[in-house]
């Protein structure tokens, strides 16, 4: 009888912790997806998708790609960066009095969230940027 006992209570006991244990993972999990990206991580995604256009310093290519180093709409609102990365731009495009008319493609559905999260808080804190990062929470919100 006491073994039955103990074994139903080290059940039990099993069953809380590994219930906890998922819980504690949804929110670990949620949470990650509130923390801001990592500038590092962008790091990789911006060399590896965005730098043959806007350059590794992020200065751009005159009359095609607009910089991004020191770009007030890079700095300013972070919905319209993601908006522009996650759908992509063409036509004319004005900074600094300079204007460019190259294409950016969409990158929605080729990054992951978190990818678009971590470049863009890449390039609004690299080169003369000192503007604030974004979470994937950030980017899948805008859909």
């Amino acid at each position: 009888m006491k073994i039955a006992l103990l074994l139903a209570l080290g059940l039990a006991f099993a069953g809380c912790a590994r219930g906890s244990h998922a819980t504690a993972a949804a929110a670990a999990s949620a949470a990650a997806a509130k923390n801001v990206a990592s500038a590092s991580d962008g790091a990789v995604v911006y060399l590896a998708n965005c730098s043959s256009c806007h350059q590794a310093d992020g200065e751009g290519l005159p009359g095609a790609f607009p910089p991004l180093s020191g770009n007030p709409l890079v700095t300013g609102s972070p919905v319209a960066v993601i908006a522009i990365v996650e759908n992509g731009i063409e036509g004319r495009v004005a900074v600094g009095g300079a204007a460019y008319s190259g294409i950016m493609p969409r990158w929605k559905g080729v990054l992951s969230d978190a990818q678009i999260a971590g470049v863009v808080t890449y390039i609004r804190s690299a080169w003369k940027n000192r503007a604030p990062g974004v979470s994937a929470s950030d980017v899948a919100g805008l859909k």
